[in-house]
C-alpha cells in the first residue's frame, strides 16, 4: 500500500534519492548489477522533501487502527525518520541494529526498553526485507508488539513480500518502484525502453545481473 502523492516521487527523483540509470547500472555492494540505486538519505538535505515525506509518515500512523507507544527507527537510515516522526507525535524513540553490540551492553534496539510497546519500525528501503526482518526480531525478543513496519521505498520484490508475510507483520510503504517508474517516464527522466528494463530487473534481478555480466 502507498501513501505519497505523486509529487513526493518526483522528490524521490530530483534530490537524487533514487538513480536511474538503465543504459550504465550500478554495482551494488553485494555486486549485483542494477539499473537502480536508492539513497534515501539525500532527501534529508531537501526540507520540502523531508517535510512532505515526514508529513506522509506521520498521516499513515495517525490513520492505522492500533496506535503505537513507541516508534523505533532501523540503524542507520530509519533514524532520523523515526526521530522526525516520533517528535511529532510525542511519542518515545528507539532504534534497532540489524546485530546486538559486541561490547558494552551488547543490546541491539538502543533507546527505552521495548517491552510491552507498541512499537512502528521505520524503515528507509525494503529490497529483500531481510534487514527489516532482523530488526523486527530484535523488538519482539524484548517483549514488544510491532504493530508496523512502515518504510518509504520499497522495490516490490516478490521475495520481500514473502519473507514479510510470513513474518506475520504489517507492512506499508510510502513509494514502490512501480509509482517511482511512473513518475519517471511522465517527467522525462527514463523512456519506455529503460522502464521495461527496470521491469525486467525487479522480476529476477540476479539473472539481469548476470546477463549484463555475461
Amino acid at each position: 500500500m502507498t501513501g505519497l502523492p505523486p509529487s513526493l516521487s518526483a522528490y524521490l527523483l530530483s534530490a537524487g534519492a533514487v538513480r536511474l540509470s538503465p543504459e550504465m547500472p550500478f554495482t551494488w555492494a553485494s555486486g549485483l548489477k542494477s539499473p537502480i540505486y536508492c539513497d534515501n538519505r539525500q532527501l534529508l538535505g531537501f526540507p520540502p522533501a523531508r517535510s512532505a515525506v515526514a508529513e506522509a509518515l506521520v498521516a499513515s500512523i495517525c490513520n492505522s487502527k492500533i496506535k503505537p507507544t513507541l516508534i523505533a527507527g532501523t540503524s542507520t537510515a530509519g533514524i532520523p525518520w523515526a526521530t522526525l516522526v516520533a517528535e511529532q507525535l510525542k511519542l518515545p524513540l528507539a532504534y534497532v541494529r540489524p546485530e546486538p553490540k559486541k561490547h558494552g551492553m551488547g543490546r541491539q534496539v538502543e533507546g527505552p526498553l521495548a517491552s510491552e510497546h507498541k512499537v512502528v519500525l521505520i524503515e528507509d528501503l525494503i529490497s529483500t526485507g531481510g534487514s527489516s526482518l532482523k530488526c523486527i526480531d530484535a523488538l519482539r525478543s524484548e517483549g514488544a508488539v510491532v504493530i508496523e513496519l512502515l518504510a518509504l521505498f520499497s522495490y516490490e520484490f516478490d521475495k520481500a513480500r514473502t519473507a514479510l508475510e510470513q513474518s506475520n507483520v504489517s507492512w506499508r510503504v510510502l513509494a514502490t518502484l512501480s509509482d517511482l517508474l511512473e513518475t519517471a517516464v511522465q517527467t522525462g527522466a527514463i523512456n519506455h525502453s529503460g522502464r521495461q528494463t527496470l521491469e525486467a530487473w525487479r522480476a529476477d534481478p540476479q539473472a539481469w545481473s548476470d546477463n549484463i555480466r555475461s
